[in-house]
C-alpha cells in the first residue's frame, strides 16, 4: 500500500488510590523545554500560543506528581519573576527525548514489518 504511515504518542501517567493522571507527554516536556529556554512560564506559553493560565496549570500538575519539583518559580521584585528547570525537570526531559527516540524507532520498525509481508 503506498504511503502506509504507523503514528501514535506516549505518555508517562500515575495512578494513585485508582485515580490516573498524566503526568508527562509531548505538550509538556515541549512547555518544560520553553521554560528551560526563556527562563519563564508566560514567555513558555507565548512560545506555544497557549494561555499563561493552561501553562501554570501543566507546571503545578507536574510539580505535583513528581516526586520533587521539575520547575521552581520566583516572584517579580526589581529583577522580575522567573521561571527555572531544576535538575529533575531537565533529567525527565531528557529521559522523555530518549523515550521519543526509541519510540519512532519502534513505529519505523512496525511499519517494515508491514511492508515486508
Amino acid at each position: 500500500m503506498k504511503n502506509l504511515r504507523i503514528n501514535g504518542r506516549v505518555w508517562l501517567e500515575t495512578t494513585s488510590e485508582g485515580e490516573t493522571e498524566r503526568f508527562l507527554g509531548i505538550g509538556r516536556m515541549e512547555l518544560l523545554g520553553h521554560i528551560q529556554q526563556t527562563g519563564s512560564i508566560n514567555k513558555a506559553a507565548k512560545a506555544m500560543s497557549m494561555s499563561y493560565k493552561r501553562a501554570w496549570e501543566l507546571v503545578q500538575s507536574m510539580n505535583k506528581l513528581a516526586d520533587v519539583p521539575l520547575v521552581v518559580t520566583q516572584t517579580g521584585g526589581s529583577t522580575g519573576g522567573g521561571a527555572v528547570v531544576t535538575a529533575e525537570g531537565e533529567k525527565y526531559l531528557a529521559q522523555y527525548q530518549a523515550l521519543q527516540v526509541r519510540f519512532h524507532q519502534f513505529l519505523a520498525d512496525e511499519l517494515a514489518r508491514f511492508s515486508e509481508a
